[in-house]
C-alpha cells in the first residue's frame, strides 16, 4: 500500500511539473489576424476578431485569454484552432458575419480611437500583442473595411505590418486579402505562398498573372501652400498605348504611419493619360520632412518608385525623363514642364562651375610646362579664384532655395 502511495505521490508531481511545459504554447504560435473593429455595414455593433494558428498542430485554447489594456472586451477562450486555420470571434451574437459561423461569441466594444489588445495562453504566456492605443493602424469605418495583419509571423505592434483590407467587409475565415505582399522576404517566399495555395488557390494564379508596366507616378505634391489634410495629391501616367485596369493595384507610402490605397474596381487610366490621386481619398500622408511612394501590381511588383527629401512648400515633385525635379510650375492631369528661367539657372551654375575649374586646369598646366617652379603670387592667385568661382556657385544656390521657401 505504501509503495501505491509512494507511485502516485511521484506521479502527481511529474504531471504537475512536466504538463505545463509540454502545453505552453510559444510566442506568435497563434496571432491576432484580422480585426473589424469599425463593425459591419449592417451596424457598427458588428464587429469580429479573427485568430490565426501558425503552427502545423491544431492547437487547444482553453483556458487562453484575449483582452484590451482597458479591460474591455476580456475574452475567455475555449475550443481548438485548427492546424494553420482560422478562430473568428463574433461580438454579441453569431449574426454579426451572417454567413459564417462563430467559434465563440464575446461582448465587449472595440473603441473607434484604438485598443491595445493581448492574447494570452492558459499560463499566463503572452502569446501576441497588438498596440493600437494611440490609434488602429488601418482599416476604414466608413467603408468597412477591416484591419488586415500582412504576416502573422512577425510583430502585431509593427504598423506596417497591418494593411486595410482589399474587401469591404474584410476576408473572415479566409487567408488575408494583402498576405501576399508581406514585406519580410524569407517569409513570403517559403511559408506564406503555401499557406496562400492551400487555402486559396485562385491567389496563385494571381501571383504569377502579369501587368503591364509603363505605368508611373509622374508628379506629387506633398507640401501644398494650403491645407496638407486636403490639397496633397498624387499623379499617376500610362505611357502606354492602351487603357489601363488598376483595379487591384496598390500605392503606399514607405516612412512613418505608412497607408496603402488599392485601387476600386473598375479604375482605369487611359492611353497616355493621368491619374490623379487626392489625400482625402487614399488617407496617404505625404511626410514634408522625407517620404517615398511604391506603385505596386496585383501580384506584388514593385512597378515604380519614387522618394524625396525636405518637401518645398507649394512645389511639386516632378519626374523628367529619368530624373526628379522640383518646381513652382504644378502640373496635374497634364505633362511636366519645367519653366525655362529654373532651367536656365541650374545650367548656368553647371557651366560657371566647369569654366572655373577649366581655367584652373589651364594655368596649372602652362606652369609646368614652362618648368618654373610656381610661385607663391600664382597660388595665391589660383586659390582666390577657385574660391570667388565657389562662392558664386553657393550665392546661385542659395538664391535658388531661398526662392523655393517663399
Amino acid at each position: 500500500m505504501s509503495k501505491t502511495y509512494l507511485y502516485l505521490a511521484f506521479s502527481t508531481l511529474f504531471l504537475l511539473l512536466f504538463i505545463p511545459y509540454c502545453f505552453a504554447a510559444n510566442p506568435l504560435d497563434v496571432a491576432i489576424n484580422e480585426i473589424a473593429w469599425m463593425g459591419t455595414q449592417v451596424s457598427y455593433n458588428d464587429e469580429w476578431i479573427e485568430l490565426y494558428n501558425n503552427t502545423n498542430s491544431s492547437l487547444n485554447i482553453d483556458g487562453w485569454v484575449l483582452k484590451a489594456a482597458d479591460g474591455t472586451p476580456k475574452i475567455n477562450l475555449g475550443g481548438a484552432v485548427p492546424i494553420n486555420g482560422f478562430y473568428l470571434l463574433e461580438r454579441t451574437d453569431d449574426n454579426t458575419v451572417s454567413s459564417i459561423p462563430a467559434d465563440q461569441i464575446y461582448t465587449g466594444a472595440l473603441g473607434n480611437s484604438g485598443e491595445r489588445l493581448e492574447l494570452y495562453d492558459g499560463f499566463g504566456n503572452l502569446i501576441d500583442s497588438v498596440n493600437c492605443s494611440g490609434g488602429w493602424f488601418s482599416g476604414d469605418n466608413s467603408t468597412k473595411q477591416t484591419m488586415e495583419r500582412m504576416n502573422s509571423k512577425t510583430s502585431g505592434n509593427d504598423a506596417s505590418n497591418w494593411q486595410t483590407s482589399q474587401n469591404p467587409g474584410g476576408t473572415p475565415k479566409i487567408i488575408n486579402s494583402q498576405q501576399i505582399t508581406i514585406n519580410n522576404e524569407e517569409e513570403t517566399k517559403s511559408e506564406e505562398p503555401k499557406i496562400i495555395e492551400e487555402i486559396q488557390p485562385q491567389s496563385t494564379e494571381e501571383k504569377t498573372k502579369s501587368y503591364p508596366s509603363s505605368v508611373s507616378i509622374n508628379e506629387i505634391l506633398p507640401s501644398p501652400k494650403g491645407s496638407d489634410e486636403t490639397e496633397e495629391w498624387i499623379e499617376i501616367f500610362n505611357q502606354n498605348d492602351f487603357e489601363v485596369d488598376l483595379s487591384g493595384w496598390k500605392i503606399s507610402d514607405t516612412l512613418g504611419k505608412t497607408t496603402t490605397y488599392i485601387f476600386p474596381v473598375g479604375t482605369k487610366i487611359s492611353a497616355k493619360g493621368f491619374l490623379i490621386l487626392n489625400r482625402p481619398t487614399t488617407k496617404i500622408t505625404l511626410n514634408n520632412d522625407s517620404d517615398g511612394l511604391n506603385l505596386i501590381q496585383p501580384n506584388g511588383n514593385i512597378i515604380d518608385k519614387v522618394s524625396f527629401e525636405k518637401a518645398p512648400i507649394g512645389q511639386s515633385y516632378n519626374k523628367i525623363e529619368n530624373s526628379w525635379v522640383w518646381s513652382d510650375n504644378l502640373t496635374p492631369g497634364a505633362v511636366n514642364v519645367i519653366p525655362a528661367e529654373e532651367s536656365e539657372k541650374e545650367n548656368q551654375a553647371e557651366s560657371n562651375k566647369e569654366k572655373g575649374l577649366a581655367a584652373i586646369s589651364e594655368f596649372l598646366s602652362k606652369e609646368n610646362q614652362s618648368g618654373k617652379e610656381t610661385t607663391k603670387f600664382p597660388l595665391i592667385l589660383i586659390s582666390a579664384f577657385g574660391i570667388a568661382v565657389l562662392s558664386g556657385i553657393t550665392i546661385l544656390f542659395l538664391k535658388k532655395k531661398l526662392k523655393s521657401e517663399l
